[in-house]
């Protein structure tokens, strides 16, 4: 892409948004956290794409390390209330309202929430998992996070009534002793419990990639919704998007790993800029 055309792709206005996803049928959409600013539930990037604030935990130190359980199971269990009450936005239901006018091929999400879900999306896949549902890495045995949230609770006394600010996906910003938390086992094998959402260092399943590719590959276009796409588990279908010569657009403020790969790009508030789908 030409310097010309890329700074045109990144001045493009909500009305050029419009346009775009009335021209397009068969519309892939790809969200991120910026969908859900707006429900309470803060993101991890700036405007740049950096880091607001210290990386998420790892696969291989949640599973290494038993004081990485104890920190992280204990900032969920004072974060996890706030994080199910949140409620889908306006962009979460406009999206939904692309999805029942029959121009949505797919809805990959990012996101851990269900926040799409909630607000009456169907074809959804969730790229990183679910926060909701809690996977014992032994038997592969699912439980309700609310569920899990009570066992916390009953070892752990006490800890649910310190105070602490609401930080991205479920966790808090909590800083104690952390030695003494209890953490329950998998009751049918004894097995580690974590979050059924994909980690940094942890594959995204195969089956889950090659479901969202096929439906890539029969959209024509892709539209990118609160995502700096810094993740290359998200980057890499703007990537095949490209390749395949399929129209790219994105709202997001700030900086996108994608930005050479754009069709356009407009840097505007996800609701407002989506906001005539529920007119």
């Amino acid at each position: 892409m030409s310097a010309l055309l890329a700074l045109a792709a990144t001045d493009a206005t909500p009305h050029d948004l419009r346009d775009f996803i009335e021209r397009h049928d068969r519309i892939f959409v790809l969200t991120g956290a910026g969908c859900s600013t707006d429900s309470g539930i803060p993101d991890y990037r700036d405007r740049n794409g950096d880091w607001k604030r210290a990386q998420p935990v790892t696969y291989q130190a949640f599973m290494g390390e038993l004081a990485t359980r104890q920190r992280y199971w204990a900032r969920s269990l004072v974060g996890w209330p706030r994080f199910l009450a949140a409620q889908p936005n306006g962009v979460h239901h406009a999206l939904a309202t692309l999805e029942a006018r029959g121009q949505v091929s797919m809805l990959l999400t990012q996101n851990v929430d269900r926040l799409h879900q909630a607000a009456g999306s169907r074809e959804v896949v969730d790229l990183h998992g679910r926060l909701d549902v809690v996977r014992c890495m032994g038997c592969e045995r699912r439980t309700p996070r609310e569920e899990f949230q009570h066992a916390l609770i009953d070892r752990n006394p006490g800890w649910l009534e310190l105070e602490a600010g609401i930080a991205p996906d479920g966790d808090a910003d909590l800083e104690a002793d952390f030695a003494t938390f209890d953490i329950p086992a998998c009751t049918h094998c004894g097995g580690v419990l974590k979050p059924d959402v994909v980690y940094f260092g942890e594959n995204v399943p195969r089956e889950r990639v090659q479901a969202a590719q096929h439906a890539l590959a029969h959209s024509d276009a892709l539209l990118v919704v609160g995502s700096s796409l810094m993740v290359y588990s998200g980057f890499r279908f703007a990537q095949w998007a490209h390749k395949a010569g399929t129209p790219i657009a994105a709202l997001n403020r700030g900086r996108t790993r994608a930005d050479a790969l754009l069709t356009l790009k407009v840097q505007h508030d996800c609701a407002e800029a989506l906001a005539f789908l529920l007119a």
